[in-house]
């Protein structure tokens, strides 16, 4: 700063951490503070939270360089999916004209292959990276390792040594051995919180072993795919953790021996998520009987769950708030009756290609269950008009209804939900034949509040549709994908009734063209994101209409577009500074823009 400035002046450095811990910990904010001068710049270093970066290039060496940089940091995340490159920090410093020659070639690199990091040898994140990890950040709190496949318990050792006050742990993907996870139940004693997806190295030991370290702190396990957990390693955590809150369990191996002995040893038990094939109703039962303070239950995937199982549940589990059904073929009618007379205060249920499941369950839900906020019905064929009919009655604070492929169901059942269900904020219907405008116009007369609405491939909704929501409902979020019937009227429609969309997917839409854009540019001044693609009428000047007035877009999609060319695109990235992504054939993108922009450029298919 040059002159004077009061702020620096009577502001010590706590005060001005303390404006920088209340500004929401967002990445764009602290990079903003410092960046204003030398001073800021070492407050913000010091008060700096929370990091995420990728783990390729040489990840050891960023590792280095962030501990060495941010001294208080609490929350680390390591995601090798992520493609990041080392920080400049980490370059040789070079002469201007080196530094431009780099610069160039490494932008001819990407435009050749599309992405970054391609050509860079990639180095993943290993235990000498822990090492420094673990010197740097004694007071780390949360650490996710995901897909980091260079680690061994070495470096989680070194972890648990100097990192006594971690309570969370997410080491999924990564092919760790048990005496690290030893290592980290004997020094890690407040862990809470533990995510093993996809640690084939693991067996029983090192999860007992962590068990008895932590069993006054862990809440939250989630196991899947470690094909040496075995029912020995739930005996053990319900063995020392009885204060085990949320469990969530994906194996071919757990079977109702380790489900029964989490039911009788962690009666605390809140959340429940299975997808065991060899679990059957014995082990639910168990959880019904002994886990009263169940508010969470998912199924997943074919397994062998019966009527008995759910009537246990709506016995037992009086609090349950949550349930999640998902391709369970042998539940039926009488499951929902059960939970519906038992679980009352039920505020969440999706059912997900339950095929036994048909109308007369979904239908004591609506009258047994007040309190509902969100319904999903996937894929469920025997669900008729006459169950949403009772949720219109009877759950009038239902906030989401999600409907896919659901067949049967038709305008009726659609105008009595928006008639009683008038805190409506999130309406996702996709591929529901039968659902055209006149449900949608009861929508827009009634749902006021309705934020969110998808109406993917629904071909009876059309223009009279949108005209309604445009009247009635302050869209943020709205997807036509596929909805034929659409014109330019209810487009522009939107554009007029909504100016605080946000998001808006009209993709193959035949008949939509250069006005619709044009209504959007002139209305809709804060969209991020639009999808375009498949829809032949839209030209270059409806591009430009719509850039002029929407230059806060972020990202969009406009592949297959035929009537689009290199001038359009070009038209759009030079207009909108806030631009992340720009989805094109690249066969549409010249030169000059692929050299300006390769950054923000993703194609889906390439000139043969």
């Amino acid at each position: 700063m040059k002159g004077r400035d009061l702020i620096n002046v009577l502001l010590p450095d706590e005060l001005i951490a303390e404006v920088f811990r209340r500004l929401g910990g967002s990445k764009a904010s602290c990079d903003a503070c410092a960046l204003v001068c030398r001073r800021w710049l070492g407050i913000e270093r010091a008060c700096r939270r929370h990091v995420r970066i990728g783990a390729n290039g040489d990840a050891d060496r960023l590792m280095e360089a962030l501990v060495r940089r941010f001294s208080g940091l609490q929350s680390i995340c390591v995601d090798e999916r992520l493609p990041i490159s080392c920080p400049s920090p980490l370059v040789a410093r070079m002469t201007p004209r080196k530094r431009h020659a780099k610069r160039s070639s490494e932008a001819r690199s990407t435009l050749e292959n599309n992405e970054f990091g391609e050509n860079e040898v990639v180095c993943s994140i290993s235990d000498a990276g822990l090492a420094a990890l673990a010197n740097g950040c004694k007071g780390l709190e949360k650490l996710s390792l995901i897909w980091c496949s260079s680690i061994t318990s070495a470096g989680l050792s070194s972890i648990a040594e100097s990192c006594k006050s971690l309570r969370s742990l997410d080491l999924q993907g990564c092919y760790v051995g048990d005496q690290g996870l030893i290592a980290i139940g004997e020094s890690c004693q407040l862990l809470e919180d533990l995510n093993l997806c996809f640690c084939e190295g693991l067996t029983d030991k090192g999860l007992a072993g962590l068990a008895k370290g932590c069993a006054n702190s862990l809440r939250v396990l989630g196991i899947a795919a470690c094909a040496w957990i075995t029912d020995n390693s739930l005996k053990a955590v319900a063995s020392h953790c009885s204060s085990l809150e949320s469990l969530s369990l994906d194996s071919e191996f757990i079977k109702n021996e380790g489900i029964i002995a989490i039911a009788e040893g962690c009666q605390s038990l809140r959340a429940l998520k299975l997808l065991c094939r060899n679990v059957t109703d014995e082990g639910l039962q168990a959880v019904g009987s002994f886990c009263s303070s169940l508010e969470l239950l998912a199924l997943y995937s074919f397994q062998k769950f019966t009527d008995r199982s759910l009537y246990a549940i709506g016995k037992g589990c009086k609090n349950l708030r949550s349930l999640t059904l998902s391709d369970c073929y042998f539940l039926s009618d009488k499951s929902l009756e059960t939970v519906a007379a038992g679980c009352t205060g039920l505020t969440y249920l999706e059912i997900n290609g339950c095929h036994n499941i048909g109308t007369l369950g979904l239908e004591s839900i609506g009258r047994s269950c007040p309190r509902l906020s969100e319904l999903a019905l996937l894929y469920c064929q025997r669900i008729r008009n006459s169950a949403l009919l009772e949720i219109g009655r009877g759950c009038t604070l239902l906030q989401a209804l999600h409907l896919v492929d659901c067949l049967s169901i038709d305008d009726e059942a659609l105008c009595e939900v928006a008639q009683g269900c008038r805190n409506l904020k999130k309406l996702h219907v996709r591929r529901c034949y039968e659902i055209g405008d006149k449900g949608v116009i009861a929508v827009g007369q009634n749902c006021k509040l309705l934020r969110d609405l998808s109406l993917r491939y629904c071909d009876r909704v059309g223009d009279g549709a949108l005209i309604a929501i445009g009247q009635g409902c302050p869209l943020e979020h709205l997807n036509l994908s596929g909805c034929h019937q659409i014109t330019d009227v209810g487009l522009t429609a939107i554009a007029r009734g909504c100016p605080e969309l946000i998001s808006l997917d009209v993709s193959v839409l035949q008949n939509l063209g250069d006005i619709a854009l044009a209504a959007l540019g002139e209305g809709c001044h804060v969209l991020k994101d639009i999808v375009i693609s498949h829809c032949p009428q839209i030209t270059d000047a409806g591009l430009a209409h719509l850039v002029r007035g929407c230059t806060q877009l972020e990202t969009i999609q406009m592949v297959y577009c035929p009537s689009i060319t290199s001038a359009g695109v070009a038209t759009v990235i030079s207009s909108c500074n806030h631009m992340k992504k720009v989805q094109i054939e690249k066969w549409k993108v010249s030169n000059r823009t692929m050299r300006r922009s390769a950054a923000v450029l993703s194609f889906l298919c390439v000139e043969l």
